[in-house]
């Protein structure tokens, strides 16, 4: 534990606050239990079981994003759109994990810039849903929240809302969190071994010889280091991972809101990261209500539709102190309405003298049905806001400090484009997402070259 994070209150405690006290405001896209005992069993169940993460982590994880907010480091959050509990198995992690690490090194590497390494795990195990229910010829069932609700088997039993998931979903995150802790303790992270994080599917990848090529420099620049020091670089056979999820489930994210020893205020412990969605990003609303008084670093995510004026009032209510690395702003706009958006957003908050980290979505704005009825993302489009969205940036005299994405380690074609150029007869070969489409680890690592050209530029 850092020193100076005991003792003294560094900031006042929010007013009029507890864990509970978003049950006073209209809370979105909360799913009905059918079950209030079941419901009040779960909940203190789960209040005594162990937390996820440790406030030291958090405040870690805090420090890092105010460095980012200078320019000191870049921020790559990524993972699944929603996680399954089948999806706790040690391949799946893995691969999650390497498809970052081979991320992360082309930034380090070509922006000359520390990353702060987030992903979307660990948690991730519930969706808010643009209806709530569903239709399938003729039969209407409660939509599919995430495994942390209900499950996706288009059946009665299956879409009743279960709070024992909230149990199971515990259990999940911390055999995930598990794992990853002791992958990164054991060296899995290694520079000196970058060969651990191959993955076999993408050995004849377009995109290979310039990673490899980058690796080999890296290689170089640790080997000549040792060299002139005599001794190992011990610090490079491991980095930090911290995780993330939308704090959608407000029962679940209360449970696990925890007092620590020798720490004033409350901590979310489920996450280190917790962020609120465009949908639950009312100021006035439980979610907004819930993550004003907790101590992480939170984010909120902003769409084309937020005025400046909503903008600041969101800005005041989550960070009225204005603390180093406590709020980031997670803009989605879309390929078609960044340019048209973003700048008044950029523009408020610059003129207040607001301090957050600017963070690009270029994912969830790009969504779109295909004829087949797959639901996919051009990779031309999220390559295109993303693109559009460091040169507005740029203009505006603001830094886009990270990313936020969707994808995965597996061979999946979700998202058309990219370096295999996927059509959309591609999509019926592996489209195994439940929610939306992720990218596969050529699409990440052609974005992750791209961000790298930006900055370079």
């Amino acid at each position: 534990m850092n020193a100076k994070d005991v003792g003294p209150q560094p900031v006042m405690l929010p007013e009029n606050w507890a864990p509970s006290s978003w049950h006073r405001c209209t809370a979105l896209q909360q799913p009905t239990y059918p079950d209030a005992d079941a419901l009040a069993q779960a909940r203190a169940e789960l209040s005594q079981l162990p937390p996820l993460v440790t406030s030291w982590e958090i405040l870690s994880l805090k420090r890092q994003l105010a460095e980012a907010q200078e320019g000191r480091r870049f921020l790559l959050q990524g993972g699944d759109c929603a996680e399954s509990f089948a999806d706790c198995e040690s391949g799946l992690i893995s691969n999650r994990l390497k498809v970052l690490l081979q991320m992360s090194v082309v930034l380090v590497h070509g922006m000359r810039l520390p990353v702060v390494r987030v992903g979307r795990f660990a948690g991730q195990y519930a969706k808010p849903r643009s209806a709530d229910t569903e239709t399938r010829d003729g039969i209407t069932l409660s939509s599919y929240r995430g495994d942390l609700i209900n499950a996706p088997a288009f059946t009665e039993a299956a879409r009743l809302p279960d709070p024992r998931r909230m149990i199971e979903g515990h259990s999940r995150s911390a055999m995930t969190m598990n794992f990853v802790r002791s992958l990164m303790d054991g060296g899995f992270a290694d520079l000196h071994h970058p060969e651990y994080w191959d993955l076999a599917w993408v050995a004849h990848s377009p995109l290979a010889q310039e990673y490899q090529r980058r690796v080999d420099a890296i290689g170089d620049a640790v080997r000549f280091m040792e060299t002139l020091s005599g001794e190992s670089i011990h610090n490079l056979n491991r980095v930090e991972f911290f995780t993330s999820h939308e704090a959608l489930l407000l029962h679940y994210e209360e449970c696990l809101t925890r007092q620590v020893p020798r720490q004033w205020g409350w901590f979310n412990l489920s996450t280190h990261f917790p962020w609120i969605g465009m949908r639950t990003a009312d100021v006035d609303g439980a979610h907004v209500e819930y993550l004003r008084g907790v101590r992480n670093p939170i984010a909120v995510k902003i769409g084309p539709s937020v005025t400046p004026e909503q903008l600041i009032r969101l800005v005041d209510a989550l960070n009225p102190q204005d603390e180093p690395g406590r709020l980031t702003l997670i803009h989605r706009m879309g390929r078609d309405k960044v340019e048209a958006h973003l700048p008044k957003l950029l523009e408020c908050v610059r003129r207040e003298g607001r301090r957050v980290l600017w963070v690009a979505d270029p994912m969830h704005g790009n969504t779109e049905s295909t004829g087949n009825g797959y639901k996919t993302r051009r990779f031309e489009n999220i390559r295109g806001e993303l693109d559009a969205a460091f040169d507005i940036h740029a203009a505006a005299g603001t830094r886009l400090g990270g990313v936020h994405l969707e994808l995965t380690g597996e061979d999946v074609t979700e998202c058309l484009g990219g370096a295999r150029e996927l059509t959309e007869v591609d999509l019926a070969r592996a489209y195994r997402s439940t929610v939306d489409p992720r990218l596969n680890y050529e699409q990440s690592m052609e974005l992750a070259m791209l961000i790298v050209r930006k900055r370079a530029g």
